[in-house]
């Protein structure tokens, strides 16, 4: 599955939730995102636009984080880059609505 090609996002959102089956990966995914959006909200609140440039960083070094260490898979982010990161969001909504476990 790893090779197919997807043609829309659903398709690929349920090889993605493949990809992240470890709790502790899908937390580190959550921590991230979440991170993310507090250094946002810092931003529009300080103006302080230069923490902008940490957020790849913050994003993505706790989601690789997880598959190196807990998936011991490669992210997908590598190649379907914007689906991966549309579905980082979409799970992180499925996180906080309890529709994925925490």
């Amino acid at each position: 599955m790893a090779d197919q090609q997807f043609h829309s996002f659903s398709e690929f959102y349920p090889y993605y939730l493949d990809e992240h089956r470890d709790r502790n990966c899908r937390r580190l995914h959550f921590v991230g995102s979440l991170l993310v959006l507090a250094v946002l909200a810092g931003v529009l609140i300080t103006g302080a636009w230069l923490w902008l440039l940490a957020l790849p960083v913050i994003g993505y070094g706790f989601a690789w984080l997880g598959h190196f260490i807990f998936e011991k898979n490669r992210p997908a982010t590598f190649k379907y880059p914007l689906y991966s990161l549309m579905g980082d969001w979409v799970m992180f909504r499925d996180i906080l609505t309890g529709r994925i476990r925490f």
